[in-house]
């Protein structure tokens, strides 16, 4: 039982979070009623919104040679869609996918090097880097007790971003201005990142859904996906096809061009020169974001949605005609939106979507939802003539690797909680290989976009007038 002056505590914060959001409650309309911009003036001053221009393509801020994405080309001004292709250091990711797995490998750790480094590794690069990883998989001593387990946090994502930021106070150099040290905060940030989100996770559940806290070190005998299972799973078990997934799943989302916002997030702080944990750290709470990173959570909760609603999943008329509701603002969430169909950049096809229907096949039928992927492939196929017919849309759209990640970390029993931070440990390696790009080829000129001032110019009223 609580304390008196325990109970009397928590009562009195209550009484004090109601006054002051009250206070604030009365100030929303002083905000409202000077702090609104209308759309006019975006106009005026020719503003790139989202950074994108009017015809939909990105405004070119910076170039890399870590990562592309092609889902189009310009053709006499005009945008004209192809395939899309996903190409990390000059290869194609289906071919780089296409070598590991026809040698029964696991390609998340050899995607890292080729991230970092440039080049494929031969086999004893990628067997002394493999041990490298392992060997930093581990947190600093106490770190789990210390920074996770005394400070738990509902957000897995949030308590992500908090540990990266503690990770400075433990490296004995972590203002380090030289590639070498560089280089070596990266590999320990991408091979901590999946032990933190496991750890972050158990104690989630400890404290906020009252389970049991399990906590399990890394083995040096696995690879990362199989220990991102092994770590999350009580009893640790796991089939070589689950791991292999997730294994495609890291390598998909390893990397996807400077311009996606997180990328861009960790490039803009490395370019003011501050440390490489703030400009992680940055990249976190970006991706954290429903309309970043999560947003295959989204597509889930629809398909729940979906399930719920319409009775023959295979009857595609009422398919279709559901899915017309959901855009008329008639279903779903309100907002109109199909999720996971979509993308800035891919117009036919995003390669991610296409490779991860295709590998999870087998296992949904393995799993008995089978079922659940034909539904999502029946809106998928659909989704397009339906926004035709009722917004008169003749804008190609495809399916955007949301509408299957989601999907697939189900059939994995991962829960949704981890679907974001899943995506965090995978993308560590293309952040932490922007980060190194920025700071090390930009002459070390600080990203500064210009904002056009709109407000009118109003003279001082002192206090006793207002």
């Amino acid at each position: 039982m609580p304390r008196i002056n325990e109970v009397q505590n928590f009562k009195l914060q209550e009484e004090m979070i109601s006054s002051s959001k009250k206070f604030v409650g009365s100030l929303c309309e002083e905000f409202k009623k000077n702090g609104y911009i209308h759309p006019s003036f975006y106009e005026k001053a020719d503003v790139k919104r989202g950074l994108r221009n009017a015809d939909g393509t990105g405004v070119m801020a910076g170039v890399t040679l870590i990562g592309n994405v092609q889902g189009y080309i310009i053709k006499d001004g005009e945008i004209v869609p192809q395939e899309g292709h996903l190409i990390y250091r000059g290869i194609d990711v289906k071919d780089l996918i296409d070598g590991f797995i026809s040698e029964n490998r696991f390609g998340y750790e050899e995607t890292v090097y080729l991230l970092l480094f440039g080049s494929l590794p031969t086999a004893e690069q990628l067997t002394e880097f493999k041990h490298l990883l392992c060997e930093w998989s581990a947190l600093p001593a106490d770190f789990t007790e210390d920074m996770i387990i005394k400070a738990p946090s509902r957000d897995v994502m949030n308590k992500l971003a908090r540990s990266i930021l503690a990770l400075y106070s433990y490296d004995a150099e972590p203002e380090i201005n030289n590639l070498e040290g560089e280089l070596f905060q990266a590999i320990r940030m991408i091979a901590r990142c999946p032990t933190i989100v496991a750890h972050a996770y158990s104690v989630k559940r400890h404290y906020f859904d009252n389970e049991s806290l399990y906590l399990h070190r890394p083995r040096s005998d696995m690879s990362i996906a199989e220990n991102f299972l092994y770590s999350i799973r009580h009893d640790n078990r796991f089939t070589e096809e689950e791991a292999k997934l997730l294994d495609l799943c890291l390598v998909l989302h390893a990397e996807h061009g400077g311009g996606n916002n997180s990328a861009f997030a960790c490039r803009v702080l490395s370019s003011s020169g501050t440390d490489i944990y703030s400009a992680l750290s940055a990249a976190v709470g970006s991706l954290k974001g429903p309309k970043h990173g999560g947003a295959n959570i989204r597509v889930c909760e629809m398909f729940d949605d979906i399930k719920k609603n319409v009775k023959d999943w295979k009857d595609e008329e009422e398919v279709a005609n559901y899915l017309g509701k959901i855009i008329r603002k008639e279903a779903g969430d309100g907002s109109g939106l199909i999720y996971g169909m979509g993308h800035a950049v891919y117009t036919l096809s995003d390669p991610r979507c296409t490779i991860l229907k295709e590998f999870s096949r087998n296992l949904a039928a393995q799993k008995g939802m089978s079922d659940e992927l034909n539904l999502i492939e029946t809106v998928e196929r659909l989704t397009p003539g339906v926004f035709l017919k009722e917004k008169g849309s003749t804008k190609v759209i495809c399916a955007n690797v949301d509408m299957y990640s989601g999907f697939v970390y189900q059939m994995l029993g991962i829960p949704r909680e981890l679907f974001t931070p899943i995506f965090a440990v995978s993308r560590m390696a293309g952040w932490c290989a922007h980060r190194i790009e920025e700071v090390y080829n930009s002459e070390n000129r600080i990203i500064r976009p210009a904002y056009k001032a709109v407000s009118k110019n109003v003279p001082y009223v002192p206090l006793k007038s207002r």
